[in-house]
Formats: C-alpha cells, structure tokens, sequence
C-alpha cells in the first residue's frame, strides 16, 4: 500500500516540475525533457525504498516500473506538443 502512494508521489512531483518548467521557460518540450530526466532518478530511489521496506531483491522491478511510468508519461508529453505546436503551425498559415 505504501509502495503504491510512493509511485503516486513521484508521477506527481515529476509532472509538477515538469509543468513548472512549462510555464518558467514556455517550452513543452523542455517540461518533457525535465520529466524524462526524473525517470531514471525516481526510479532508482523507488527501488531502494522498495528493498529497504521489503528486503525482497526482486523488488527492484518495483523501481523499474515507476520510471516505466515516467518514460511513458514523458512520451505523452512530448506527443501532446508536437501535435499542438503542428496545430499552430497550421493555424497560423490559413
């Protein structure tokens, strides 16, 4: 149960630093880099949580698959901003 409100933390705060460097920067892209560059990190520290709450070596896969999640989520980013910044470039011609 635990474990799993961690993995809500860190989605969370990756995306809030992400959605900070939106409106800082104005950059999508640079958001996405920044939840991209959480992913290994987050999922690293999820896997020591997890084999220090668990004492299980196979709970590593744990940590993998939060930063899974991270590397999906950045992918939606970064595809929500192509198609937005395609959009404007269309929008802009007519």
């Amino acid at each position: 149960m635990i474990l799993s409100i961690l993995m809500i933390v860190f989605i969370a705060i990756a995306n809030i630093a992400g959605a900070f460097v939106v409106f800082k920067k104005r950059s999508v892209y640079k958001g996405a880099l920044i939840i991209l560059a959480f992913a290994p990190v987050f999922g690293g520290m999820g896997s020591l949580i997890a084999i220090s709450i668990i004492r299980d070596p196979f709970t590593v896969f744990y940590g993998l698959q939060i930063g899974y999640m991270l590397l999906v989520n950045s992918g939606i980013v970064l595809f929500i901003a192509v198609i937005v910044r395609c959009l404007q470039k269309v929008l802009k011609m007519m």
